[in-house]
C-alpha cells in the first residue's frame, strides 16, 4: 500500500514543498535538512561514556563523573549534540508547535531504538498545565514517531507528573536535581501494562544533566524494569542548560 501512500502524497508535495528542519527554505530535492544545515548538525558519535554518552576516545568505557556518581539510568542514546541547529529544531517542536519536525528527529533517533527491538518507549511526562497551555507533549509525539517506524510500542502514562516545575533552564546540575526531587511518580490511576523484566527506553527532547532521566529512572525500576536507558534527540555536552 505504500505506493499509493505516494500517490496522495505527490499533489500536497506540489503544493506544500518540503522545508529545511532546521531553517526553513525549501528543499530542492529529498531529505530533512538542506546541505549547509546537515554540516553543521553535530551526531553522537559510535563511542562514548556508557553511562551517559559523554564522546570518548575509547567505547565501552565509563567516565569519570559517572564512575564517581552512578546513573540510576543504564545509559544515554542521543543522536545529536545539542548545538544550533539541534537547539532549533527542539525549539521549533516545543514553541512553534511544529509537530510535523517529531519525525525528523525520530529517523535520526530510531538506529538506537531499533538496535533493542524488545524495549517498550515510556515518554517523559508533563505537568497536566503545561500540557493543556502547549497543547501536547513532544516527549510523546517523538515517541509515537520512532514507533511507526521500528513497530515498538508506546506506554504514554507509566509516568505522571505531579508538580509542576520551574523552567529548568539556567539552573546548574545540584539545583536540577532540587526542582526534580519528587516530582514524577507511577501511575496508580490506571490499570496498566507491567513493565517487570522489560527493557525501557525512556524518550526526551534533550538530556542536559541527568536530573530528569534519573528520577523517572528510579521509579520504573522500583515497578520492576530490567533495565532503562534514554532515548533522546540531543545531548547537551556543555554547560548549555538554556533550553
Amino acid at each position: 500500500m505504500r505506493w499509493i501512500s505516494k500517490i496522495i502524497s505527490w499533489p500536497l508535495d506540489f503544493a506544500l514543498p518540503q522545508r529545511c528542519a532546521g531553517c526553513g527554505v525549501v528543499q530542492p530535492g529529498p531529505g530533512d535538512f538542506c546541505g549547509p544545515c546537515w554540516q553543521a548538525l553535530s551526531h553522537m558519535p559510535p563511542s562514548g561514556c556508557v553511562r551517559c554518552g559523554l564522546p570518548m576516545e575509547q567505547s565501552g568505557l565509563i567516565c569519570g563523573p559517572c564512575l564517581a556518581n552512578p546513573p540510576s539510568h543504564d545509559g544515554v542514546h542521543a543522536a545529536v549534540d545539542y548545538g544550533g541547529i539541534a537547539r532549533r529544531v527542539v525549539l521549533r517542536l516545543k514553541y512553534g508547535r511544529k509537530l510535523g519536525l517529531a519525525p525528523v528527529m525520530a529517523r535520526l533517533m530510531m538506529r538506537h531504538a531499533a538496535a533493542v527491538p524488545e524495549a517498550i518507549l515510556v515518554p517523559v511526562p508533563l505537568h497536566w498545565t503545561r500540557l493543556w497551555h502547549r497543547g501536547f507533549n513532544q516527549s510523546l509525539v517523538i515517541a509515537r514517531s520512532i514507533a511507526r517506524q521500528t513497530g515498538q510500542q508506546v506506554h504514554p502514562n507509566l509516568l505522571v507528573r505531579v508538580r509542576r516545575t520551574q523552567s529548568l533552564g539556567g539552573l546548574g546540575r545540584a539545583a536540577r536535581a532540587r526542582e526534580v526531587r519528587g516530582v514524577f511518580a507511577l501511575n496508580t490511576w490506571l490499570d496498566l501494562p507491567d513493565v517487570r523484566g522489560r527493557e525501557v527506553l525512556l524518550v526526551d527532547d534533550v538530556y542536559t544533566t541527568g536530573a530528569t532521566a534519573n528520577a523517572c529512572a528510579r521509579l520504573l525500576k522500583r515497578k520492576g524494569a530490567r533495565s532503562v536507558h534514554i532515548l533522546c534527540w540531543a545531548r547537551v555536552l556543555q554547560d548549555r542548560f538554556e533550553h
